[in-house]
């Protein structure tokens, strides 16, 4: 039973760490300077800061981007281009911001 538990712990810590501050997670973010600022501190009033949002409020306007039930300039487009992984990547590591 113990073996399991441990190597169910194994088997999640690399999502952990790619949730957190990993250098993939941090790639990802990366995309997002341009318009969000670096690290999701955004200078302009016209588009949102990421940094210290809720995980999961990103991961749901991220997805209504995707599918369309939210509108928007071009973030409808670049959202289609991440998987449901990289999306809480992204929000797992301007979360973390602060």
């Amino acid at each position: 039973m113990n073996r399991l538990l441990i190597a169910a712990a194994f088997a999640a810590a690399p999502l952990a760490a790619v949730a957190q501050d990993s250098p993939a997670a941090r790639s990802l973010a990366a995309t997002c300077a341009s318009c969000h600022g670096t690290d999701g501190r955004s200078v302009t009033k016209e588009v949102i800061g990421l940094a210290g949002l809720p995980k999961d409020h990103i991961v749901a306007q991220m997805k209504a981007f995707r599918d369309g039930s939210r509108q928007a300039t071009v973030m409808h487009q670049i959202a289609k281009g991440y998987s449901d992984a990289e999306i809480a990547a992204i929000a797992a590591y301007f979360s973390q911001r602060r």
